[in-house]
């Protein structure tokens, strides 16, 4: 089953392919709280169709730099695009799935519902959806593997299959950038290859998927590229290139020999 998805200083761009435009543009990007500076001076940039790793320890900016994104946090300066957009034009082709602790998982809402909401947009306030849009969350929850699924409750699913759950509902929504925020947490290693192997579908009909996490597994060198991050770039580039015993200390500090030996 396909989809189709209709400065100064340096900025590092995460692929070999220089004459691409980019699907996610940031540079010079800078969030404070009062004195707390969040993000400094964040410049990178990835192409359509890119599977891409936010990666860097806690407190790093990772969550402040995709609320950037999707237009829920202001920058104090530098610009961010999407697709040539700024996150408020660009709202309607972003799909963004917030970290699990932040979902009320006791709300009684069925796995098929919860897909169908990706229509919203399309659908509009009091109308019914087409028999097009149950064909499009039908294939959704194909693509994702949970139709045998779609009639039960979000809350007895696992945590990888929920978070399946949340891509159909942005493949539903014909998303054509893709954030995740600790997406792996609370999943097994199992269920993460899988969320992997379904991304990696999802890039592979032009969606373009940048997710945060803090855990280099084996799973990071599935990533296109990954972005470095502790509130200011410390490298962008492919996982072999980027995770560097300098780069490790940089991010981790004394805790970088526990990634060393992550490949």
């Amino acid at each position: 089953m396909m989809f189709k998805f209709g400065s100064s200083h340096s900025r590092m761009v995460c692929s070999d392919i220089s004459d691409c435009s980019p699907a996610v543009l940031v540079d010079g990007a800078r969030v404070a709280y009062g004195s707390n500076v969040v993000l400094d001076d964040v410049s990178f940039s990835v192409p359509a169709g890119s599977l891409v790793g936010i990666v860097g320890p806690n407190g790093a900016g990772k969550s402040t730099l995709l609320k950037v994104l999707v237009g829920i946090v202001q920058l104090d300066s530098g610009i961010a695009m999407l697709n040539g957009m700024d996150p408020i034009k660009a709202r309607g082709t972003v799909s963004y799935i917030p970290q699990t602790d932040s979902v009320n998982w006791s709300f009684p809402v069925s796995v098929y519902d919860v897909v169908m909401m990706g229509r919203t947009v399309q659908i509009g306030l009091f109308r019914f959806p087409s028999k097009r849009d149950r064909k499009i969350v039908e294939d959704a929850l194909e693509v994702v593997g949970l139709s045998h699924r779609r009639n039960d409750l979000l809350s007895e699913l696992s945590g990888g299959q929920r978070q399946r759950v949340f891509v159909a509902r942005s493949l539903a929504q014909e998303a054509k950038v893709l954030l995740l925020d600790e997406a792996f947490s609370g999943v097994d290693v199992g269920s993460q290859t899988e969320l992997v192997d379904v991304l990696r579908l999802l890039c592979s009909d032009g969606c373009t998927v940048l997710l945060v996490t803090h855990d280099l597994t084996k799973l990071a060198c599935s990533f296109d590229c990954v972005v470095c991050l502790n509130v200011h770039v410390c490298a962008c580039g492919k996982p072999e290139d980027a995770f560097t015993p300098d780069v490790l200390a940089e991010l981790y500090g004394a805790h970088r020999e526990a990634f060393l030996n992550m490949g």
